[in-house]
């Protein structure tokens, strides 16, 4: 395990140029980095796209990076971002399927049989997730996998600290309710 310190340490090698630092600093954050994709936008090979667009932004741009200290946050705000894009693209997809022919909205659905089995066989973990917002899913999957406090989550979603806190336990309070139906 690597330390506040030790992070920083490679950040500020990594923005140096030195790619030793910043596989290392990949190795150190990339499973945070899923689990939070995958949990906002539940579908494993979209997060795992969606981690390594963020991950090539992130070597390219390190020269943005105002901070050695704010690389974790700055990583989530530029994964944050691209969940957002990619969440647009779903909506847009779905208004482009829901106007298109009976027919090809038959077809759509045969082809999409696999999603009802995959729903069925969820963990209860996932199951808890799927009640959220996607707004909470975020918050959630940011406070446990990303390990950030409200202040730095309240600071990449653009919401006040104090909501935060709130939505994490409505959020958790939730996922509880979810879990005890499924007992």
């Amino acid at each position: 395990m690597v330390d506040k310190e030790q992070e920083r340490a490679l950040v500020a090698a990594a923005r140096r140029g030195d790619t030793h630092s910043f596989s290392l600093l990949y190795e150190m954050i990339y499973r945070d980095l899923y689990k939070a994709a995958l949990y906002i936008l539940q579908n494993p090979e979209d997060a795992e796209n969606v981690v390594s667009d963020t991950v090539l932004d992130a070597y390219s741009g390190l020269d943005k990076l105002r901070s050695d200290v704010a690389f974790r946050g700055w990583i989530f705000r530029i994964l944050n971002n691209k969940c957002n894009r990619l969440l647009r693209e779903y909506v847009k997809r779905r208004e482009m399927e829901a106007s298109s022919t009976v027919d090809d909205m038959a077809e759509t659905l045969q082809s999409e049989g696999t999603v009802e089995h995959e729903v069925e066989n969820r963990s209860l973990t996932e199951q808890a997730f799927s009640v959220l917002s996607e707004e909470e899913r975020r918050i959630v999957a940011m406070t446990v996998y990303g390990e950030y406090d409200s202040g730095e989550i309240a600071a990449v979603m653009g919401l006040n600290r104090n909501t935060v806190r709130s939505k994490y336990s409505r959020a958790l309070n939730k996922m509880r309710e979810a879990l005890g139906a499924q007992l």
